[in-house]
């Protein structure tokens, strides 16, 4: 009897062990594409985590008790509806307190709408607000009171807009734009003849000539093409997964039509991307800048610069610097920061009063929701503009050449060129 009580009393101090050691665990679902098309945003992601576990080796102390983190990363492949998939599991099997997701509406949207559904904190970056903010019918009423659960960081349309603009007006063309935006939620939302480019761009003297949306991994463009050439287009711009920009700009080529200005989102971020294209035509191909090594923030996280960040990245890899290594970065220094903030950072309450309450300085800028004219749970970063350009180090190096911000501290490292395949 005595026995049996013991080994009643030693499972008992086990178990009851065992779910504190549970209770001091935090476990962050990190949701991201590294493999399939859209696999060039999350390149980066096991150096960038790696870093962040170092930093967290001894816990986090929040109120007198140590919590270790634990981060689950989960691949969505590239496809909207694993995204949707792995967040569920993330949620229901998992158990994680906070879910973090990055990378283009494909994958931040769906992993969003899991969140709201079941009710779990989500912070997420790397998609323009307006197709992050505007993936439900309801945020378009007047009466929306935003979401509850999701809370989003980066730049917006206007934003972009303003940059590509920018570059435009400082070299001599027509003003006539060619739009390439696929039928997803990046390029509906681009493509939004009320919201998007077209109105803008027309109310700032140019003349859009919009094809239509057309299918990712498309094979064939002389259609738009011959739309172009025919309207004597002498800017292209849109937001193109990677395979797409190659296609079109050698069939572009290959069928004599020779735009002034390529300015395109999303495939031209990437290095890998402008060297891959062959015959050199992504040279001085034109696109946005959310961060390089030339920002002048460091992490609040590690305390590391940018420039310090991306010469270890190169140092770890062997790789060229690419954006989304700052904003990978800077989504988890903004978790790590409400976690420390957070009364209970495994309540779900305490959370989300957490995030509401940011205000922390990133590798990327401020983060801190409630800004002036933005919907609800949605912040800005700063945004400017960039051109691929031969290179002293790799093939194309990219350029900061137009900053629409003069307030903003991120200096020009080169000056804007036309587009020349001759």
């Amino acid at each position: 009897m005595l026995k049996r009580f013991f080994v009643l009393a030693v499972v008992v101090l086990m178990s009851t062990t065992l779910v504190q050691a549970q209770e001091n665990v935090i476990r962050i679902g990190y949701v991201t594409p590294q493999t399939g098309p859209l696999a060039a945003f999350g390149a980066a992601d096991a150096f960038i985590i790696e870093g962040v576990e170092a930093a967290l080796a001894e816990g986090i102390e929040i109120d007198g008790t140590t919590y270790s983190v634990e981060i689950l990363v989960r691949d969505t492949q590239s496809d909207p509806n694993r995204a949707a998939e792995v967040a569920a599991d993330l949620i229901l099997v998992d158990g994680v307190d906070l879910i973090l997701v990055a990378s283009t509406p494909e994958t931040t949207n769906p992993v969003s709408d899991q969140c709201e559904a079941f009710q779990q904190p989500c912070i997420s970056t790397m998609s323009p607000w307006q197709p992050w903010y505007f993936r439900s019918a309801e945020a378009l009423e007047p009466d929306f009171a935003g979401y509850e659960y999701t809370y989003h960081f980066f730049w917006g349309l206007e934003d972009i807009i303003n940059v590509f603009i920018t570059m435009w007006d400082s070299q001599d063309t027509n003003k006539v734009v060619g739009g390439l935006w696929p039928n997803d939620g990046d390029g509906l939302a681009w493509g939004d003849a009320e919201l998007g480019f077209p109105p803008a761009l027309e109310a700032a003297g140019y003349t859009v000539i919009d094809p239509g949306r057309y299918e990712n991994l498309k094979d064939d463009f002389s259609a738009e093409i011959a739309l172009f050439r025919e309207n004597d287009v002498q800017i292209i711009t849109g937001v193109m997964l990677p395979p797409d920009l190659g296609t079109f700009l050698t069939q572009a080529s290959q069928q004599g039509f020779n735009p002034r200005m390529v300015t395109v989102g999303k495939a031209a971020l990437f290095p890998a991307v402008i060297e891959s294209i062959s015959d050199g035509l992504g040279n001085n191909v034109t696109t946005e800048i959310w961060w390089s090594p030339s920002h002048p923030w460091q992490s609040s996280l590690t305390g590391v610069t940018s420039a310090e960040l991306g010469a270890a990245y190169t140092e770890a890899t062997g790789n060229q610097v690419t954006q989304p290594i700052g904003y990978v970065h800077a989504l988890f220094e903004v978790a790590v920061d409400v976690l420390r903030t957070s009364s209970d950072p495994t309540d779900p309450s305490a959370l989300l009063e957490s995030i509401a309450d940011t205000d922390v300085q990133t590798l990327v800028g401020r983060v801190a929701w409630g800004q002036e004219g933005l919907p609800p749970h949605v912040t800005k970063t700063p945004l400017v503009g960039g051109q691929w350009q031969v290179g002293e180090t790799y093939p194309y190096e990219l350029q900061i050449v137009a900053n629409p911000n003069e307030d903003l501290e991120i200096p020009l490292t080169g000056e804007l060129n036309l587009v020349d395949w001759n």
